[in-house]
């Protein structure tokens, strides 16, 4: 079971976030997820995603979250499973969505960026996520 944090400070009187401590908070989770971790911020600090990987489904390096979608646009944080996902990513690679790892994660970054919201819908499983568009 993979840990996840998200963080959004937009408020008017949000402070800039502090990416150290929620690093530090990320690695509380270590034994959520052994394999790996990692964080992104976009570039004003004001949104954070931060991610302990347990590997599961793909093993390889292109499966550490937080994950980027392929045109660069999106990003996520993903603990669980989606059991249809082979099915999703056979109907998303149809119609030009291209993949660059095998793991569940990448096909819902192509699900809600070919469907949007949509896409969400046709995920089968249990799961929870942070995505930032």
């Amino acid at each position: 079971m993979c840990g996840i944090i998200s963080v959004f400070a937009y408020h008017p009187n949000a402070p800039v976030l502090d990416i150290a401590a929620v690093a530090a908070a990320r690695d509380r989770m270590t034994h959520r997820g052994p394999d790996a971790a990692d964080l992104w911020t976009n570039d004003d600090r004001r949104v954070v995603l931060a991610h302990r990987r347990l590997a599961i489904i793909d093993l390889s390096p292109q499966g550490v979250q937080p994950l980027v979608s392929v045109d660069g646009r999106l990003r996520i944080v993903f603990n669980g499973e989606i059991y249809n996902y082979k099915e999703l990513r056979r109907e998303l690679s149809a119609v030009g969505e291209r993949f660059r790892t095998e793991t569940d994660t990448e096909v819902i970054l192509a699900a809600y960026n070919r469907w949007g919201r949509d896409g969400l819908k046709r995920l089968r499983g249990m799961f929870a996520f942070a995505l930032w568009d």
